[in-house]
């Protein structure tokens, strides 16, 4: 029977998926799996089921020359040098589809929290500096009839983009290439990033950290933002120039942020950004429901189970 090593507990439905199927052992806790345990029980392993946080290499390869298949908890696959990989012949996979709602929800929670000074108003309230009201307290940004801009119009930033139909907002978004779907369902406008940022009250992230995407966004496309902008990050940390955010939203140019992902996780307590009253900061949630981490748990372990029985991966990650 083929064997499968997976690094983090994850929710008992994929393990018990697995356990019909194969021979399995867990890193069965909430932290990440050393990675001196990874090697050693990739090692011993037909495939393996990892997160986000694992670093799946050449130096990984060279310790599991067993290993068939690597499926990924995650959409994103920037742990993964899938080049390297697809070079020895071993299969990628990851969970697309089943965490798109939950993460265009956490999206929208970002972005109305920013819009509306959410959490700034919460410790006023929790530290008892509520004052008496007048009519400048507490002013945010207006989100219905507003103009909302996605960069990077996925399923993720497509279902963003739906959610905007109940506020009544025009759509803008840029893409490596035109959603054309996303245009006849919407009306959604395709412009190129700069006159995105230029046009837009709301800009959503959703892009794919890769080559293209590392640090996409800094100072100069912030300059370009409305002073009373706000910029949301749901993608990963790495396509953001920190200290050039920090910087500009010191100078209010955007009006202010809501972060998901940073370029550090967990990003260190002093992280300048973080000292902001205009930052609404998530620990890396896009997809913290239930069902969409049960979904995901249950898609890689399928990805897994079809590999290792002779038959295709459900959600192959694959060279472009």
């Amino acid at each position: 029977m083929a064997r499968v090593f997976v690094s983090r507990r994850i929710p008992q439905p994929a393990i018990d998926l697995l356990r019909q199927h194969l021979e399995v052992a867990v890193w069965d806790a909430l932290a990440p799996v050393p990675r001196a345990v990874l090697l050693r029980e990739a090692a011993q392993a037909d495939g393996v089921l990892v997160m986000l946080s694992d670093r799946v290499d050449a130096e990984f390869l060279d310790a599991a020359p067993r290993v068939r298949v690597v499926a990924n908890m995650a959409v994103g696959y920037d742990n993964i040098d899938v080049p390297a990989l697809a070079q020895r012949g071993v299969v990628v996979t990851n969970t697309p589809n089943v965490l798109t709602e939950a993460t265009a929800d956490l999206a929208w929670a970002l972005l109305m929290a920013a819009a509306r000074r959410i959490v700034e108003g919460h410790k006023a309230v929790e530290n008892g500096t509520w004052g008496a009201w007048h009519p400048f307290y507490m002013l945010g940004q207006d989100v219905y009839g507003a103009t909302l801009g996605i960069v990077g119009a996925g399923r993720i930033g497509a279902a963003i983009a739906r959610r905007a139909r109940g506020f009544n907002m025009r759509v803008l978004y840029h893409n490596r290439r035109r959603n054309e779907a996303l245009e006849a369902e919407l009306g959604a406008a395709y412009c190129t990033l700069d006159d995105v940022l230029r046009q837009a009250d709301f800009v959503v992230v959703c892009v794919p950290l890769t080559e293209h995407t590392r640090g996409m966004f800094g100072a100069r496309e912030f300059a370009l933002m409305k002073d009373t902008a706000v910029f949301v990050n749901v993608s990963r940390g790495s396509v953001v120039r920190e200290q050039e955010l920090y910087q500009a939203l010191r100078a209010g140019r955007p009006w202010a942020a809501g972060l998901d992902v940073f370029e550090v996780e967990p990003t260190p307590k002093d992280n300048p950004l973080l000292s902001l009253p205009n930052v609404v900061a998530a620990p890396h949630i896009g997809s913290a429901t239930l069902s969409a981490r049960t979904e995901m748990a249950l898609l890689a372990a399928k990805n897994l189970v079809a590999v290792l029985s002779g038959q295709p991966p459900l959600t192959p990650i694959t060279l472009t």
